[in-house]
């Protein structure tokens, strides 16, 4: 059985398709990450609160203090906005994750059968020449044979065969 193009064809798409899902996958681990920096920034902007909370609490202005308060309350809010939208990008993660490995098990699959095809068609190819070789050899073998026959049998022999034949034909 010759490797077809259909099969050729298929793994080229799967290939296709594996890049495809793998590059969902890259876009949302991307987002992931930017999510992460953004939780990381939010929780540094309730530290530098708290700090100026802190600092603010030996000097007479109360607008540092209401600040740093504003800080901190500002930067627990868009942590606690974050955390749903970065859980929901783990999942998403995880499923671009699952479908990328599945597309990579059905082109190894494919290109499996693929190579397994192509050494059953080489092997197969093998043995057609060799057959062919064979045969050659022995129908060189078989005239060599008829010739030295030929060549044994002695020349009256060969003219009395001769003879005969003609009188059987007449």
């Amino acid at each position: 059985m010759a490797v077809s193009r259909a099969l050729r064809r298929l793994l080229r798409v799967l290939e296709i398709e594996e890049e495809q899902c793998r590059l969902a996958l890259e876009s949302a681990l991307g987002s992931l990450k930017r999510l992460d920096h953004a939780l990381t920034a939010a929780t540094e902007r309730e530290r530098r609160g708290r700090r100026l909370v802190v600092a603010s609490a030996g000097s007479a202005e109360p607008t540092d203090r209401l600040a740093g308060l504003e800080e901190t309350r500002a930067g627990r809010r868009h942590a606690a906005a974050l955390a749903p939208r970065i859980a929901e990008m783990e999942q998403e993660a995880a499923a671009e994750r699952q479908a990328y490995l599945d597309k990579r098990v059905e082109r190894r699959q494919a290109e499996t059968l693929l190579r397994k095809t192509e050494a059953r068609d080489a092997i197969e190819a093998g043995r057609r020449g060799q057959r062919t070789l064979d045969d050659w050899f022995l129908g060189r073998m078989r005239r060599a044979d008829s010739v030295a026959d030929a060549a044994d049998a002695p020349p009256a022999a060969g003219a009395a065969r001769r003879d005969k034949a003609a009188e059987e034909e007449t």
